[in-house]
């Protein structure tokens, strides 16, 4: 078995550095770019039903339209010249990148010569990730991301009804065995070639729940950078569905990462689960302000001005670095715990009716640490509000956000305010930065007089 590398280069730790998704402090300020130039998948999974499109949809495998190499060229010069803080370009789809090879490593070939500032990323479920290594290296794709669901076949074929490969089809337990096989093998190639592997892994109750810690000690074990855990997105119309199978909840997940943290591995828990076509900040997609035949075809890209920009971002994360670092002195200071509705750009910029997410934090009333993401249905756009069921969706929410002693949002109604307030959470209109509307609010300390202070 080859051994993967020992440690993270300088370099490997600069590109982490300007990657929203490996670094939770990157993704504040630096954008990633999507292009979905590979419509073919090469496995099926029961939560995925790839003949379902919503644009209005934000989850893995969901595009507006496919684009050709010759598209996603003229697509990432446009976006490029505009957008300062890219600093990312992957292919995620729609399909798997890695089924769909020709188009993929043109679109990267591509990408490097028109825009080399940005760091290339790819994201494929690895069944034929072993015999694209040299490729990989060759156009110096330093970023892998590979789902990993599983390690035993037992729990494998729970999840993967068939996988396809070089004309053959496998299926049950036979396509589990070998999936993972294949995934494994990928990721200790890559490692032992210093290449950054994040792995991605959703979290299915009564599937492989119970089984994701020793999927994350397997790929520790192999080199992987990063585990990220995302809770379970059902597709319309997939097997999932029609079995009834159910999301975890929020707090499940926060207890599954908590215990994958305590294992040693470095845990994601900022991810928003994107769209294979999304363009900026994540939490902020921008997609739709870059439509392609508004792109010009050759856009002068401004690499001085980028590289000032971006190095102006570096110094900001750097500060917050450093204050995270001073706030580890802090550790026995008693914590306060903050829900945050944001429409993205590290703001505290959405009404509470609107909200179908909540960012969470920990504060101790001078540094600021993000626990993760909760995922809810939005109170005044949601199933339960076409059925006029608007008192079960508030009740929803509180319990999501129970353990939380501040709510922060741009607006909320008096009915909601009033119910949070009662619940022990309190609802405070905010707007500006997140960071800043927290310390903020933590300061009124009178606000929290009959509040339990070890609630959270």
């Amino acid at each position: 078995m080859m051994q993967p590398s020992p440690c993270i280069s300088s370099e490997a730790e600069e590109e982490i550095s300007r990657h929203p998704c490996y670094s939770e402090e990157a993704h504040r300020f630096y954008a990633r770019m999507h292009i979905p130039v590979a419509p073919a998948c090469n496995i099926q999974c029961h939560y995925c039903n790839r003949k379902f499109d919503c644009v209005n949809e934000s989850r893995p495998g969901v595009v507006s339209e496919v684009l050709t190499p010759e598209q996603a060229e003229r697509k990432v010069k446009g976006v490029a010249a505009q957008l300062m803080q890219l600093s990312v370009v992957g292919i995620a789809g729609p399909g798997d990148p890695l089924a769909n090879p020709e188009q993929t490593f043109d679109t990267f070939a591509r990408v490097k010569k028109n825009v080399p500032d940005v760091s290339l990323c790819l994201s494929t479920n690895g069944l034929t990730l072993y015999r694209h290594i040299d490729e990989i290296v060759e156009l110096g794709i330093r970023h892998v991301t590979i789902t990993i669901n599983a390690i035993d076949a037992d729990v494998g074929q729970a999840i993967y009804p068939w996988v396809f490969d070089e004309g053959v089809r496998y299926e049950g337990k036979a396509a589990a065995e070998l999936l993972i096989s294949r995934q494994l093998r990928g990721l200790e190639l890559l490692a032992k070639l210093g290449i950054l592997v994040k792995v991605n892994s959703i979290m299915i109750p009564g599937v492989n729940d119970h089984h994701l810690p020793a999927v994350s000690k397997r790929v520790k074990e192999l080199g992987a950078t990063l585990h990220n855990v995302t809770p379970l997105i059902i597709a319309p119309g997939s097997q999932y569905e029609k079995d009834g199978r159910k999301a975890p909840r929020p707090k499940e997940l926060h207890n599954l990462q908590e215990l994958l943290g305590q294992g040693g591995m470095k845990v994601m828990r900022h991810c928003r689960q994107c769209r294979a076509d999304a363009i900026g900040l994540l939490g902020q997609d921008r997609n739709r302000d870059f439509p392609l035949e508004a792109m010009e075809a050759d856009p002068v890209i401004n690499t001085e001005a980028r590289a000032l920009f971006q190095g102006e971002l570096d110094v900001k994360i750097r500060e917050r670095v450093q204050a995270k670092e001073a706030r580890l002195l802090r550790e026995n200071a008693p914590k306060i715990r903050v829900a945050v509705a944001t429409r993205g750009g590290d703001k505290v910029n959405q009404h509470f009716g609107h909200a179908t997410e909540f960012l969470v934090y920990d504060t101790d009333g001078a540094e600021v640490q993000l626990l993760g993401v909760r995922k809810i249905q939005a109170y005044c756009h949601g199933t339960a509000d076409c059925n006029g069921d608007k008192a079960a969706t508030l009740q929803e929410i509180i319990s999501i956000v129970s353990d939380c002693r501040i709510l922060l949002c741009s607006g909320i109604g008096d009915s909601p305010r009033a119910s949070l307030n009662k619940a022990g959470v309190l609802p405070l209109v905010r707007k500006g930065g997140i960071q800043e509307a927290i310390l903020e609010s933590v300061k009124y300390s009178s606000y929290f007089e009959n509040i339990n202070i070890s609630k959270g």
